[in-house]
């Protein structure tokens, strides 16, 4: 998914790089930030410096690195008024040393210092050596920070540095891009907030290698998903195609047929409309309490009108089949129709290529299929099918929005900003 420009638009954010080999990846991390429109700082450990040299990331960031030999009390270029002046902090590479010390408020260098001075939620993304991570210690000290404004990204498993197959590599520079932007957009009404995305179009099976489906690219849910994601829900994807660029850690259901994504979308509906239990974030507060705010679903997915009649086990071969064939269609099931609604926000997609007709169209699909919303897509031809940009028409009961033409991620997010209206809480 390409990353709009603005998205981390007057954005401040304050990386800080310790002595991991893993240091080189956070110059992906900066770039990813900068292009994003962030201003991003660097402060790095005297041991980061001898994997990466200061003057790489100061030619990304156009900043000046803080590091232990030149903090400045005449300037903001120290750390206590650079950590007044980010709105996020980024901790990325960790070492299993960096952990320790920030678990027990050890600040022996300018780094911790930073760490220990700032208020607000920190993202932390270790890397270390397979025993140093999973060391009795190393886990104790993860549950500390867990529970002290620290968000902890999962480490993966793959060969490291010492040349073993093992857990601990840090986070890719892009899951860790999304969390910290997940972190700076987030929106209450949306965070903790079960929703449900469906996607992409239905695949419905001829025989063993054909199939029946239409020109949707699943690119409209995926955006519309990353950007519930950064807002803070709680998402579940379910689609018959994916972006290749979503955060690894959104849960993504990967179907084909109408019929199962009906089995997935009803069951998800189920466990959406249970509370959800909070965690505790502090200390002190133990307190777990329920959070019942009501589920969405936006159905986005392009599902067939007909399927065939009879699935033909195995290939069908044209020499039994002849030089002329008729494949007989029955109508498909109408998901949208026949979901359980009952305390949950429901919203439709529907693409048109008739103008004239479009919104009348439209706003029959509300009423037919008693929803809250529909987003009407009116398509110039079918090679707007995959395109990276999109415009909306927001339909309710009441009146019709134009979201402007834009790339599929900021169109989403004008498109929650219309939906947040339909609930109060």
């Amino acid at each position: 998914m390409n990353i709009a420009n603005d998205l981390l638009q007057d954005k401040k954010i304050l990386l800080a790089v310790t002595g991991s080999i893993a240091a080189y990846k956070s110059l992906e991390l900066v770039r990813l930030f900068v292009k994003a429109g962030a201003e991003v700082r660097v402060v790095m450990s005297e041991s980061a410096k001898k994997f990466v040299a200061p003057l790489t990331f100061e030619t990304l960031t156009s900043k000046k690195v803080l590091d232990d030999t030149n903090e400045d009390w005449s300037t903001d270029f120290n750390h206590i008024k650079i950590t007044q002046w980010a709105d996020l902090m980024v901790i990325a590479p960790a070492t299993a040393n960096t952990v320790a010390k920030l678990a027990n408020a050890i600040a022996d260098n300018i780094l911790l210092q930073c760490a220990l001075a700032y208020s607000g939620m920190k993202i932390l993304a270790p890397s270390a050596n397979t025993n140093m991570l999973q060391n009795p210690i190393t886990q104790a000290n993860f549950k500390m920070l867990g529970i002290a404004n620290y968000t902890i990204l999962d480490t993966q498993v793959k060969e490291l540095a010492c040349k073993t197959t093992g857990d601990g590599a840090m986070a890719e520079p892009l899951d860790i891009f999304y969390q910290s932007a997940r972190e700076l957009l987030k929106d209450e009404f949306w965070v903790d907030r079960r929703v449900i995305v469906t996607g992409g179009g239905t695949i419905e099976k001829i025989d063993e290698v054909r199939y029946l489906s239409n020109f949707s690219s699943g690119k409209m849910a995926s955006a519309l998903a990353t950007a519930l994601y950064l807002k803070g829900a709680d998402v579940n994807l379910i689609t018959t195609r994916f972006d290749t660029d979503l955060p690894t850690n959104m849960h993504k259901i990967d179907v084909e047929s109408s019929q199962e994504m009906l089995e997935y979308l009803t069951d998800s509906i189920r466990i959406a409309k249970k509370p959800k239990l909070s965690k505790p974030t502090l200390m002190r507060d133990e307190h777990i309490h329920l959070i019942e705010k009501r589920p969405y679903l936006f159905m986005a997915a392009a599902v067939s009108d007909y399927v065939p009649k009879f699935t033909q086990e195995g290939k069908l071969k044209k020499e039994i089949l002849g030089d002329e064939w008729s494949l007989s269609l029955k109508k498909n099931i109408d998901i949208l129709s026949s979901i359980d609604k009952d305390g949950i926000t429901v919203i439709g997609f529907k693409a048109e290529m008739n103008a004239l007709s479009a919104i009348d169209n439209a706003g029959k699909m509300l009423q037919a299929k008693n929803l809250d919303a529909v987003c009407l897509n009116i398509l110039e031809n079918s090679s707007s099918f995959g395109s990276d940009s999109n415009a909306i028409e927001f339909i309710t009961k009441e009146q019709v929005t134009s979201i402007a033409k834009n790339d599929k991620l900021n169109v989403s997010f004008e498109i929650l900003n219309n939906a947040k209206e339909l609930q109060e809480y």
